[in-house]
């Protein structure tokens, strides 16, 4: 009897010990992880609230979301309550909660600091303990919005061409620009457009009407905060519209023979091998290059744009290569035949300026290198950063003269003319951009054009 007493005892102490070392093996259990993606730095009229928890098959025993500011606490989700978000299964073991966050939803929000806080619980092993997590996350609220105020006078936009502004934006450190469609151009501080001391709300932006966009586009000067407040400004005068030319493109099996596998073989991102000569596939071959390519070779370029620099690197008209002819000009519809069938459409975007073979390319003003190497159509090709947004292409080249980072002057020799590339005989492809889209280079090429749109307006703002 003393002996199945003593085994009792002992099998009671091991249940105990074994209960034990459960109960604290399940203290040591991972608790929810919590992650708060939204709302950023900053929440105005409208935001976004975006909460993601990680537990074992996604269980969790509370799940609470809630607003703090100004000493006062608002509960925005709980999981066994009204459902105010929406709650959803990202996979075997993440929730997601969403819902608005603003000053629209949520009208007890004020200007100021806020926080949210995140708190969540899980069950452990066998359910012995609850795992808990606090989680939050600081932010603005920002309920007052900018303000953006034109300050320069007569803005006329030529249909494919370009404009400058001068405006106001406060506070100085929201992004501000204009607006035209759905393309935005960014502002730049005046300061650096050479308007001394000029205030560092005081921006300056170039913009363009490009050719494919409607005559009547609305075009606005906007400022927009961080927290998705905006101000708007319309100012244009007038937009004039430019006729552009139609064309037809006769090409042939020497033509693609010649261009088709040399600019495949440069551009991987084709992801295709150069066709036999003279076979069946080289026109399709062709086309991928016409078509596809160009698109490619666009957002390339237009990528080049967030390296301008944010001062004003040239003065005065761009040159235009010395005594060439226009053999094409700026948004000249192509239809291009083959065998006598239209086999493709496409807009040139430039102008081809040819003289004799391999002469040598200035630039069209100072500035920076921001390509020297092979682009897809436009074969070897440079392209100048003069700041503000705006920069030249030079297209078709035989040999470059400079690399990326040189800084050159106007005139300077950049290299030679050739017909590498998409191109039919040896010449100058020229273009100018605006926020990495192409624009009517003869605007430039205007003395007048240039003292009455640019300089007369930072004449004025100073």
């Amino acid at each position: 009897m003393e002996s199945m007493f003593r085994w009792l005892l002992i099998l009671v102490a091991i249940i105990a010990l074994a209960v034990g070392g459960l109960y604290v093996a399940a203290g040591r259990g991972a608790p929810p992880q919590l992650t708060i993606d939204k709302p950023d730095r900053f929440v105005g009229q409208a935001g976004s609230l975006d909460v993601t928890a990680d537990a074992p098959n996604a269980r969790f025993t509370t799940l609470t979301i809630a607003l703090e500011q100004n000493g006062k606490r608002l509960p925005l989700f709980t999981l066994d309550g009204p459902q105010t978000a929406s709650v959803t299964r990202v996979d075997a073991t993440h929730l997601k909660v969403s819902r608005p966050l603003g000053k629209q939803s949520v009208p007890e929000l004020v200007s100021g600091p806020a926080r949210i806080v995140v708190s969540a619980t899980r069950p452990s092993i066998f359910g012995l303990r609850q795992l808990t997590q606090t989680a939050s996350k600081d932010f603005q609220v920002r309920l007052e919005p900018p303000r953006v105020a034109v300050l320069s006078t007569h803005h006329y936009v030529n249909h494919g061409g370009a404009e400058m502004v001068v405006y106001k934006a406060t506070p100085a450190d929201i992004a501000s620009g204009v607006r035209v469609g759905d393309v935005e151009y960014p502002g730049f501080p005046a300061a650096g457009a050479g308007v001394e001391g000029a205030d560092p709300s005081v921006k300056v932006a170039f913009f363009a009407l490009l050719y494919d966009q409607p005559l009547d586009t609305p075009i606005v000067a906007f400022a927009r905060d961080e927290a998705g407040n905006q101000a708007k400004a319309t100012f244009i005068d007038n937009a004039f519209e430019k006729p552009f030319k139609k064309s037809r493109i006769e090409i042939d099996d020497k033509f693609i023979n010649r261009v088709v596998p040399e600019i495949i073989e440069h551009s991987p991102e084709l992801k295709m091998t150069a066709p036999a000569q003279d076979s069946p596939e080289m026109l399709a071959g062709f086309l991928r290059v016409n078509g596809e390519l160009r698109k490619i070779n666009a957002e390339q370029i237009a990528a080049l744009a967030a390296k301008t620099a944010a001062k004003k690197l040239w003065d005065g008209p761009f040159l235009q290569l010395g005594n060439s002819q226009v053999e094409a000009s700026f948004a000249d519809r192509r239809t291009y035949i083959y065998k006598g069938k239209e086999v493709d459409q496409q807009t040139h975007l430039g102008f081809d300026l040819a003289v004799t073979q391999h002469v040598p390319v200035a630039a069209a003003a100072a500035g920076t290198i921001v390509n020297a190497s092979w682009l897809g159509i436009y074969g070897n090709c440079v392209i100048i950063d003069h700041g503000l947004g705006v920069q030249s292409l030079y297209g078709h080249l035989m040999s470059f003269d400079v690399k990326v980072g040189d800084s050159v002057t106007r005139g300077q020799m950049v290299g030679r003319s050739d017909s590498t590339g998409l191109a039919g005989g040896d010449h100058l492809h020229f273009t100018l951009l605006v926020g990495g889209r192409m624009v009517n280079p003869v605007e430039w090429w205007d003395p007048h054009w240039m003292t009455d749109r640019v300089d007369r307006k930072l004449r004025e703002a100073k």
